[in-house]
């Protein structure tokens, strides 16, 4: 039997949710969204959210909300799905990454700092910081925060892996340290809408402009419009936008879901206790966690010697235990590569790459199969 890395969890009620809307006379632009997008922003504790078709075009609007142009500079973590610094380049802008915390896989603050420092003295500061949430574990938003503040930048965090974790007492996306959160409701992510992702913001002119992005760069509010109002069917395109929006079937997939977000958490960190202690004696390590988060264990990484690691991945997918890797470092991919981005230029996250594993965490994963993971783990590495 294929033991995934991740899978969802669809339960009767979320297949209910989605009847009904299909009985209903919406099945996109109708309720649903608004209540998706409201119950979301009740949970987590922002004063807005705006839904998408996926994380990566709520991270592209985003951008576009901030202000994000040909000149400016985004920068991101390396050790990070391509979508972080492609919402980026999809608005013609300078992309550039901060090194991690070889112990989280998250930015790492000093290295941070630093580069901070040097970018003022060149005049090439960036106009966006994007921290990534890596396997599900938030960033140190609240020193992000403060050295973003000095120099005048802008705060996107991509929780793309992190909704239902929590930060000093706050869950990740009440925005308390960032203009922007993003969530990803992919199917092998903490909740999913079958696609699907969701832009946090407590400012409600960033709102706006991301519902304006979202469709076409039209608005239809009447107190909004430039030109004369010529009866209730008129519209104006004022920009220009995309078709990025989700629909009723997905947001009832996703309000159906929600509401098991603290159960689903629940249940991925008594997994991720099970790994800790029945692997803490072998020869690899397990990321690091700090007091101050709840991680929402999307992922469980573990990290090995890299002269291993090709092998044990290969002989896991072989038993069909199915083994992922995150991330190959951005900088690393051909595009990038072509934009300058050279091997050596992180060197953090590429070691890091080279001896991460990621292996199955979910709601549904049975005690016996992450037996067998465990067992096949200790029998490769006892040796070691």
């Amino acid at each position: 039997m294929h033991i995934p890395y991740g899978r969802q969890d669809i339960n009767n009620d979320d297949i209910e949710a989605v009847i009904k809307v299909l009985k209903s006379d919406y099945l996109t632009q109708g309720p649903q969204v608004n209540l998706f997008e409201e119950k979301t922003a009740d949970y987590v504790g922002s004063n807005f959210a705006v839904s998408f078709n996926s994380a990566t075009s709520a991270l592209h609007a985003s951008c576009s909300a901030l202000g994000l142009e040909s000149d400016d500079i985004l920068w991101t973590s390396p050790n990070t799905f391509v979508a972080s610094a492609n919402c980026a380049r999809y608005l013609s802008a300078k992309v550039d990454f901060v090194d991690i915390d070889e112990e989280t896989g998250n930015i790492c603050i000093e290295k941070y700092k630093e580069k901070l420092i040097k970018a003022e003295k060149i005049g090439k500061l960036p106009k966006i910081f994007v921290p990534v949430h890596f396997a599900g574990k938030s960033c140190d938003m609240k020193e992000i925060y403060n050295l973003s503040r000095k120099y005048g930048i802008k705060i996107i965090e991509d929780a793309s892996h992190a909704i239902g974790g929590c930060y000093k007492g706050s869950y990740v996306g009440s925005c308390k340290y960032s203009d922007i959160t993003v969530f990803s409701f992919h199917p092998v992510k903490i909740i999913t809408s079958a696609e699907g992702g969701m832009a946090m913001t407590n400012d409600k002119s960033i709102a706006d402009k991301l519902n304006i992005f979202r469709t076409h760069g039209i608005v239809k509010n009447k107190l909004y419009l430039k030109n004369q109002n010529e009866g209730p069917w008129y519209y104006e395109q004022q920009d220009l936008g995309f078709n990025y929006r989700l629909s009723d079937l997905q947001s009832a997939l996703g309000i159906s879901q929600l509401c098991r977000t603290d159960e689903f958490v629940k249940k991925r960190n008594e997994i991720a206790q099970r790994y800790i202690t029945h692997l803490e004696k072998l020869p690899l390590k397990i990321l690091k966690q700090d007091d101050y988060c709840l991680s929402s264990y999307h992922l469980f990484v573990i990290k090995v010697k890299p002269s291993l690691r090709k092998n044990l991945f290969e002989k896991m997918r072989s038993i069909n235990i199915g083994v992922q890797v995150h991330y190959i470092p951005v900088h690393l991919h051909p595009y990038y590569v072509n934009l300058g981005f050279k091997k050596g230029d992180f060197p953090i996250s590429e070691k890091f790459y080279s001896e991460i594993i990621s292996i199955p965490i979910f709601p549904k994963l049975k005690d016996e199969e992450q037996l067998r993971v465990i067992n096949f783990l200790k029998n490769e590495l006892d040796d070691y």
